[in-house]
């Protein structure tokens, strides 16, 4: 009798630990679907949370100190991330400064840290909370270093839209963590040179700045660890960044290239 009772009591031991296992699996499914999800409009590295706004602009939050990059359009997109502590500002053009959004973000506590040629277009109020970073000049911050770098055109055909020495890009490093905003620019020396990069966030649209083709081999050249293609939107459209990660991680592995969402209302 006893051997009759434990053959129904095993076989229900058993079917609890495939439901189980089952549960399981479909639990770790919906957290790996959750992050996928989570990854297309935001994405979190060590200490760092990006949260792209759009095109240029995006919020950076560096264990606690929120950056705002390039902020233009509406301003609401970046409050609800919370009040600045330090607003990186590239260059002239609309896509990356925008004086009405920069009123409506700025509080006491906020520096601004941008070029001459952005600091000249400000008003008296702003001037007063801003530094100006020329290339090669550095700066710390909450903590935080920020160096400014060359951002410019080669072709000849584009040299009027980002003259050497007007812009910044931006390499913003803190315990010994490295991060590059390239601003608006071709695959110039300076970007090539660059060391010890984490995270780069680099361009990509024509006639602006450069092709997907030779944004990669910039990126191969400098190898970044992560790299964020950003500021794709061209004349003609967006650009084909998923060519742009096939280029890269084809021919190093090394490099991991994320996409995330810059342009929510397309």
């Amino acid at each position: 009798m006893k051997q009759i009772l434990f053959i129904p009591i095993l076989f229900l031991i058993i079917m609890s630990c495939k439901d189980n296992s089952k549960s399981k699996d479909a639990d770790e499914s919906m957290m790996i679907n959750q992050s996928d999800s989570i990854q297309k409009s935001e994405t979190e590295e060590k200490e760092i949370v990006i949260h792209p706004i759009e095109h240029a602009s995006m919020v950076l939050n560096w264990d606690g100190t929120l950056i705002y990059v390039d902020p233009v359009g509406n301003g609401e997109a970046y409050l609800k991330y919370g009040q600045p502590d330090l607003i990186l500002v590239t260059d002239i053009h609309g896509d990356h400064f925008d004086i009405t959004t920069l009123i409506s973000a700025v509080t006491e506590k906020t520096h601004i840290i941008a070029p001459k040629a952005v600091f000249d277009k400000l008003p008296e109020d702003l001037q007063k909370k801003t530094e100006i970073l020329n290339n090669g000049d550095k700066a710390t911050d909450f903590e935080i270093s920020v160096e400014a770098i060359p951002m410019y055109n080669l072709r000849k055909e584009a040299l009027q839209y980002h003259p050497k020495g007007r812009g910044n890009g931006y390499i913003l490093e803190k315990n010994n963590k490295r991060l590059y905003l390239s601003g608006d620019t071709e695959d110039i020396p300076e970007m090539r040179n660059l060391k010890n990069i984490d995270i780069a966030f680099v361009c990509m649209n024509l006639p602006y700045t450069m092709t997907v083709e030779k944004a990669a081999e910039a990126v191969l050249a400098f190898k970044p660890i992560t790299v964020y293609p950003y500021h794709y939107r061209g004349t003609d459209g967006l650009s084909d960044v998923e060519k742009f990660k096939s280029l890269v991680e084809s021919k190093d592995t090394n490099i991991n290239v994320i996409q995330l969402d810059w342009y929510p209302k397309k």
